[in-house]
């Protein structure tokens, strides 16, 4: 499996996972002007942005390590585009997924990952 289907793969994870928790999915890969977010959702009365990161391993570094702060910046740009284009004037949230394929797979939500 390439490393795009793996990714692919973990956002349908984490998909399932913020649906199976009551999040309501608003949109999947949303690019504007070269920046990207992989899920915007709703939970509750909260937008909420979210990157997903998976590993195979744990070996070199855990999955959430890869947000440094340049990806987080250009989420927040992303989040930006998004509030404005949907007129949102509540709450927002931004969150990562760290996915490793380990047997089983591990996911970890971290709620409130950055500002």
């Amino acid at each position: 499996m390439t490393r795009k289907q793996k990714g692919e793969q973990g956002e349908q994870m984490a998909i399932a996972y913020l649906e199976a928790n009551q999040y309501k999915i608003l949109k999947r890969n949303y690019r504007p002007e070269g920046t990207e977010i992989d899920i915007i959702a709703q939970y509750l009365e909260t937008l909420v942005f979210v990157e997903v990161k998976t590993r195979r391993k744990n070996d070199f570094g855990y999955p959430e390590s890869a947000v440094n702060m340049t990806k987080q910046q250009r989420i927040k740009l992303a989040a930006e585009h998004f509030i404005a284009e949907h007129d949102w004037h509540g709450d927002i949230r931004f969150d990562i997924i760290a996915i490793t394929w380990s047997d089983p797979p591990e996911l970890v939500h971290f709620q409130d990952a950055f500002y």
